[in-house]
């Protein structure tokens, strides 16, 4: 792998950051890990402060109304929305909170599907998020949770914080989950998987050992949400990463050209049309 492939990515301007719920949350009890959501505030601040757009594309609002709640990970959709309006209010008071703290101002901005097939409101979504960067304001995204149905199984955040990458034309998609990145198998399950540092194509053969693989206890995406989120991201002329949200010093680390997750390079299709991906069943 070419180290000057990395090194380049010192240069990105526009940026949105994924991060999952099982990233924001502790894995004993499934409640918000407020240090990890300071310092990824705080990561993300530095960013501002040299000079980048940065978006957050952030899951967590079920986790949180759980929390909030109490109970089990609720499996109906009408337990999904409840804790989700209960959650969403909290997560981004704790969001507010924080970035206010670093002088920034972050902004909440609810998608569904629809919003996204309509070109009217995906037109819309586009210019807010323009003037919100405008402002210099940090976006904060997530799926409108009480209200959607089949977003919720949507993949954890992946294919739409990819949606949003093309819409908002990033240089660089950054998705942290609980996972290192991309490997030849499930590593949890076959200790002898390769991993793959670097995807120049996203090939049929690649989509198919996403399937199978599945997310956390407290998140819902697996591996083919992400290489769904990757063929999104490439084909709109945007760089994706998926790397460990272990520790969210990662992005700092991608940021500085260390070789850090998988890293997915952009190739522009030039026949782009963001409504067929939207619309398209991996």
């Amino acid at each position: 792998m070419s180290v000057d492939v990395r090194l380049e990515l010192k240069n990105k301007k526009r940026i949105v950051v994924k991060i999952g719920s099982s990233s924001l949350t502790h894995s004993q009890t499934g409640e918000l890990n407020l240090l990890k959501i300071e310092k990824l505030v705080r990561i993300l601040c530095d960013l501002k402060g040299e000079g980048r757009d940065v978006i957050l594309v952030s899951s967590g609002a079920i986790a949180a109304g759980r929390q909030a709640i109490g109970g089990q990970k609720p499996t109906r959709i009408s337990e999904k929305q409840a804790y989700a309006a209960v959650g969403q209010a909290r997560l981004m008071m704790v969001y507010q909170k924080l970035f206010s703290e670093y002088n920034h101002v972050a902004a909440q901005v609810l998608l569904t599907k629809d919003t996204m097939t309509s070109e009217n409101s995906r037109y819309n979504a586009q210019n807010t998020f323009d003037e919100l960067m405008n402002l210099g304001a940090v976006p904060i995204v997530n799926e409108n949770d009480t209200v959607s149905t089949h977003e919720i199984q949507f993949g954890d955040n992946d294919r739409l914080s990819a949606i949003v990458a093309a819409l908002v034309g990033a240089d660089l998609l950054i998705l942290l989950s609980d996972i290192d990145g991309l490997y030849s198998d499930d590593p949890r399950r076959n200790p002898q998987a390769e991993f793959i540092s670097q995807v120049k194509e996203i090939t049929p053969q690649l989509m198919e050992m996403g399937k199978g693989t599945a997310g956390s206890d407290v998140g819902t995406g697996g591996m083919a949400a992400k290489l769904a989120a990757a063929r999104i991201a490439t084909d709109s002329g945007s760089d994706m990463i998926i790397a460990n949200g272990g520790n969210v010093e990662v992005i700092h680390e991608i940021m500085q050209g260390m070789p850090r997750g998988t890293l997915f390079m952009a190739h522009e299709n030039l026949d782009f049309d963001l409504m067929d991906y939207i619309n398209y069943q991996y």
